[in-house]
């Protein structure tokens, strides 16, 4: 097969050197890989074959930089990582010389809203936690005591947000002195008079304010055409670290799949897509490519990206779900690279 060039944004996430990897093992060609991120010290500068730093994602010519790199690197396609990445790429794809794999404008937009995210899905009658969409301290007090605050913790992030940023569980039982002594710093845990004396009175960033899921973590991760999950990957996602998930298992889970598929065709979802569970309810849909857990029969980046530059087809992905191999398992560490400086 072709050569083929792929660009990889936010080269730097914690995922990238999983993905780079399996990229480039596809078993079928040779796939060059540019990196780019917003800063000079991604892990992608030193494993991708190229490199360029770019502005960061919500800025306005973030999309057509990479438009240039595109023209400048011969790239094939697009693979964004970062959910900051998105609305910019969404609303030039149709612009780009290449596939870029990114959901329409109004997908991302929704998408990303959590408000809306969640809304969405109480009227498809799928679990969702109960919400309140406020601004400033008083009104998260308000709706911390309708949620049930303080007889059961509940929770806060911003409405637009990515992966654990900015989310706090607000519990009147924290343990102060132990956090302080025992924890390591960036415990997501306070109480409520913490975060009101942090935030301004009134205003401030957009919040949601919301019921505490509780118990085990799944997801299901995939690729999607628009209407169905052409192929799905459920598995668990436990042993959090710095927000960070680092051990998962591939599950047998039918019933993630129909609510996947359910979500993908109201929201519109193409491409890569990522949706999270805490216990039965869906805290976070993401229309991006998250954490794979590998196989070397079933290669989910490379098949999207081949998806994405027409040379597999959406039957052809669905033949692949028989693939998955439920109790494959993912270990995630911390590795690290040395070089010279020049």
């Amino acid at each position: 097969m072709r050569p083929i060039t792929v660009l990889v944004t936010a080269s730097g996430a914690p995922g990238t050197a999983a993905l780079l990897r399996a990229l480039r093992a596809n078993g079928e060609r040779h796939l060059r890989l540019v990196g780019t991120d917003m800063s000079e010290r991604a892990v992608g500068r030193l494993l991708c074959d190229a490199f360029h730093l770019v502005p960061a994602g919500s800025d306005p010519g973030f999309a057509d930089t990479v438009a240039e790199l595109c023209g400048r690197e011969g790239v094939d396609a697009v693979l964004p990582q970062s959910s900051f990445d998105l609305q910019g790429l969404a609303e030039r794809r149709e612009s780009f010389p290449v596939p870029v794999l990114v959901s329409s404008p109004e997908t991302i937009r929704r998408s990303n809203d959590k408000a809306e995210t969640y809304a969405m899905l109480h009227r498809l009658g799928l679990p969702a936690p109960q919400f309140r969409r406020v601004h400033g301290a008083a009104a998260v007090a308000a709706a911390a005591a309708e949620l049930g605050y303080p007889d059961r913790p509940v929770c806060f992030k911003p409405v637009f947000s990515s992966g654990s940023r900015g989310f706090r569980i607000l519990d009147p039982t924290v343990d102060r002195a132990h956090q302080l002594l025992e924890e390591r710093p960036g415990s997501v845990s306070m109480r409520l008079e913490e975060a009101v004396e942090l935030l301004p009175a009134e205003g401030g960033p957009e919040l949601l304010v919301m019921e505490l899921a509780t118990g085990g973590e799944r997801t299901i991760d995939g690729i999607a055409d628009g209407e169905r999950v052409l192929l799905g990957h459920p598995k668990t996602r436990e042993a959090m670290r710095a927000g960070l998930a680092m051990y998962f298992v591939t599950l047998a889970d039918e019933g993630l799949g129909a609510l996947a598929d359910a979500i993908v065709a109201e929201l519109g979802i193409e491409h890569f897509f990522n949706i999270q569970l805490v216990g039965e309810q869906v805290i976070e849909v993401n229309p991006r490519i998250s954490t794979i857990v590998y196989q070397e029969d079933l290669n989910i980046p490379y098949l999207g990206v081949k998806r994405a530059l027409g040379e597999i087809s959406a039957e052809e992905l669905v033949a692949l779900r028989a693939r998955v191999r439920p109790g494959r398992t993912a270990l995630r560490y911390f590795d690290q690279v040395e070089w010279d400086a020049s």
